[in-house]
């Protein structure tokens, strides 16, 4: 039986979700603990990959199992298990087939910034002293909904087939003490959000003007785009599926 598996975790401990060889993972840790509970060796796969210092509010993998088992006693059991800073919010079966990366739809990524000193963002949002333009940089995020191709944007010698994506939407809003930008996309490339932002914020600084976004997207050099901003700001926020996926 196959199953998919949503949880959260604060990135700032772990070199980012997938697993790898002599550096702390956020697989490596839930599928050990799944390994632990179910006793049995429990492989993930994951919707994507998050680098270093990226957190998740909703990430979402898939695992097979073909023992008897009660999910909700499962998530109460994993979250006493694993460190307070992974959370699992939900375990559901799916049909055989189903797959957490390739089945997504739609995944939303948030960016989070702050403009003054704040100790309780020191690990979970970037911090931008001068003063930001968040108009001119939503008429430049309104600007990459009218393209598909986002090489400009992808780390370079990115093992991809293709650098389309589609974007629903990319907005900047001021929310109390952070400003957040939220994209929303059917599928990303790597550290593509972090470069998006990074050049947005050139944007917002004065340095490029709103309608030079369609030259960084039409010369297809990821050299043309912003620096990539830190990690620690980022968060994927939710991962969406078709419902017929579900039992």
């Amino acid at each position: 039986m196959r199953y998919f598996i949503a949880f959260s975790y604060l990135g700032t401990a772990y070199h980012g979700w997938q697993r790898q060889p002599n550096a702390i993972t956020v697989q490596e840790v839930m599928e050990d603990a799944l390994s632990t509970l179910l006793r049995g060796i429990i492989p993930l796969v994951g919707a994507g990959r998050t680098d270093t210092g990226v957190h998740a509010k909703q990430m979402v993998a898939h695992f097979d199992f073909g023992g008897k088992m009660q999910q909700a006693e499962l998530v109460h059991r994993l979250n006493a298990y694993l460190p307070e800073d992974i959370s699992i919010h939900g375990i559901r079966k799916v049909h055989a087939d189903a797959h957490a990366r390739f089945d997504a739809v739609q995944r939303t990524y948030e960016y989070w910034i702050v403009q003054k000193k704040d100790p309780f963002f020191k690990d979970s949002a970037h911090r931008v002293l001068p003063s930001l333009s968040i108009s001119a940089m939503n008429k430049a995020a309104k600007i990459l909904q009218e393209y598909n191709d986002f090489e400009s944007f992808s780390k370079a010698h990115s093992d991809v087939k293709t650098f389309i994506c589609k974007i629903q939407k990319a907005q900047w809003e001021q929310q109390q003490d952070k400003l957040v930008f939220t994209i929303i996309a059917d599928r990303f490339l790597r550290n593509m959000v972090r470069a998006v932002v990074g050049t947005l914020l050139e944007v917002g600084l004065g340095k490029k003007e709103p309608h030079e976004i369609r030259q960084v997207i039409e010369s297809k050099d990821r050299g043309k785009a912003g620096v990539s901003v830190p990690a620690k700001g980022l968060y994927l926020t939710e991962v969406i599926y078709p419902d017929s996926i579900f039992i």
